[in-house]
């Protein structure tokens, strides 16, 4: 009886690890978008790591951990990035490292899916939900989506009559199954 329940064990657990793809990291484009003074501008943050097992069948078994490395943030303008990265936005020299980390995924409806990631900026972390779409290129897989957060949640300067709250983030990432 013992040895039925372990070739049970066996082949459920085989099923869920055959269903899971380890992804690499090929190329990596994280935006965001903010007003200030009720005029567009934003950058990038680059330096993207990332840890992907994804089942598009089984979504539910995924994980996704990513890290975005905080000084390279890059808004075109060398005075604005040095602010950014100073104590009082992202205080870098504290808090190098931007995460997320998958707490669930679920599938919405053809390539469309819905995360809910733990968001973790200057040691502070807030559950967001991140609608994203996941399509195969021959080779290369593409995770791409978007989502807001409010800068405030995480300490990323004060609040202002100026500079908004509501931040867009917009990630395209691009993977090869490893």
């Amino acid at each position: 009886m013992k040895k039925f329940f372990l070739l049970i064990l066996i082949i459920a657990t085989a099923n869920i690890v055959s269903a899971q793809v380890k992804y690499t990291v090929t190329k990596a484009n994280v935006a965001f978008k903010i007003k200030n003074m009720g005029i567009g501008t934003g950058g990038t943050i680059g330096g993207i790591q990332a840890d992907i097992n994804f089942s598009k069948d089984k979504p539910e078994t995924s994980t996704i951990t990513a890290t975005a490395d905080v000084n390279t943030i890059n808004t075109d303008n060398d005075l604005r990035d040095s602010h950014l990265k100073g104590d009082g936005f992202f205080d870098v020299a504290k808090y190098p490292k931007i995460t997320m980390k998958s707490v669930a995924i679920k599938h919405k409806s053809g390539n469309n899916y819905l995360g809910t990631f733990n968001v973790t900026i200057k040691d502070k972390t807030k559950q967001i939900a991140v609608p994203f779409t996941f399509i195969v290129y021959g080779a290369v897989a593409e995770f791409k989506g978007s989502f807001k957060l409010q800068r405030t949640d995480f300490g990323v300067g004060d609040s202002s009559l100026v500079l908004s709250n509501d931040v867009t983030v917009d990630i395209d990432i691009q993977t090869i199954s490893s």
